[in-house]
């Protein structure tokens, strides 16, 4: 087999399982440094992962098949897209050259990668003009797409803010009172009420999954007001965008991922309780899921609708 043979995704361990150090008492990720323990949350959520991954091997891929490659690094299995485009009849290829469809995936706040140089005719690029999803770009792709400003001046501002890092996906973020000092390094952001109308105890985060920069499915992902910046999820249930978004914000949304590139990705929609707007205040275009606290079989329906939304993308239909 060459590397231009197209080929089924990966379901061996042999290569991914790469990316770990295992140690007595835990994992550490290679690339990033984090160290993730053996408690038994984390096996917990470990076992429901390979529930899922299982689960999904067992959909009949649609065909005919596509061909599709990863820039500069290739999506594992626990990256959404793996499940979605294998679920949705892609084959992998390593030669760009050989592939109708070419996705830039690094899993970086700041991916300044350009498509490669040979490249098949017609082949769809994914994801390239989507190089800085830094909290400060996203804030500013918010303002542009519903109008309304989510960064606050922590010297002039006051009351309660959000005080977070700029990087994708650090769960570090924490309430400040202003006016006060900015931290270098640091960004500041409106203190989002998102809490339930029926319990005010908990938070929801109405995760966004979007193919072609159109909401696909929604997952309303609740956690406890004490827990509303880290990713330990109560309760996750599996909705239509319809069911969520009028049409007038879903439109937002699509010009949202358009002002910052992005055609692959999920991007996190909290709506204020108050006044009922929207805000994106994270979005990811390396999306893991779904969710671990989501029912199995609601994985599986997720994985339906994205299939055949990133099929038609993928293939101009």
């Amino acid at each position: 087999m060459t590397d231009a043979t197209p080929r089924v995704f990966q379901t061996s361990g042999r290569v991914w399982l790469k990316d770990f150090e295992f140690g007595l008492t835990g994992l550490t990720v290679r690339k990033t440094g984090a160290r993730v323990p053996y408690s038994p949350s984390v096996l917990k959520q470990v076992h429901a992962w390979f529930r899922f991954f299982f689960a999904a091997q067992r959909i009949e891929p649609l065909t005919p098949h596509f061909t599709i490659t990863f820039t500069p690094e290739r999506a594992r299995p626990w990256y959404l897209i793996w499940a979605v485009a294998r679920a949705a009849g892609a084959k992998l290829v390593n030669d760009a050259a050989q592939a109708d469809v070419v996705m830039q995936f690094e899993d970086a706040t700041y991916s300044p990668n350009d498509p490669p140089s040979k490249l098949k005719a017609g082949a769809k690029l994914v994801n390239f003009a989507c190089r800085d999803v830094s909290k400060s770009r996203v804030a500013r792709a918010s303002e542009t797409a519903f109008g309304h400003a989510l960064v606050v001046d922590p010297r002039l501002h006051v009351g309660p803010a959000v005080e977070k890092s700029e990087i994708n996906a650090a769960h570090d973020g924490r309430v400040v009172q202003c006016p006060t000092t900015p931290v270098a390094g640091r960004v500041y952001q409106r203190l989002v009420d998102n809490r339930m109308l029926m319990n005010l105890d908990l938070v929801e985060d109405l995760r966004t999954c979007t193919v072609n920069g159109r909401p696909v499915c929604v997952f309303l992902k609740r956690r406890r007001v004490t827990q509303r910046f880290l990713n330990t999820n109560t309760e996750v249930l599996l909705r239509a965008p319809e069911d969520v978004f009028s049409a007038g914000e879903m439109d937002q949304i699509a010009a949202f991922a358009h002002e910052i590139g992005l055609q692959w990705g999920g991007v996190d929609v909290l709506r204020d309780r108050c006044d009922g707007k929207l805000y994106i205040v994270d979005a990811n275009k390396t999306d893991m899921g779904p969710p671990i606290a989501l029912n199995l079989p609601d994985k599986i329906k997720a994985t339906l609708m994205l299939r055949e939304a990133f099929r038609r993308f993928a293939l101009g239909a």
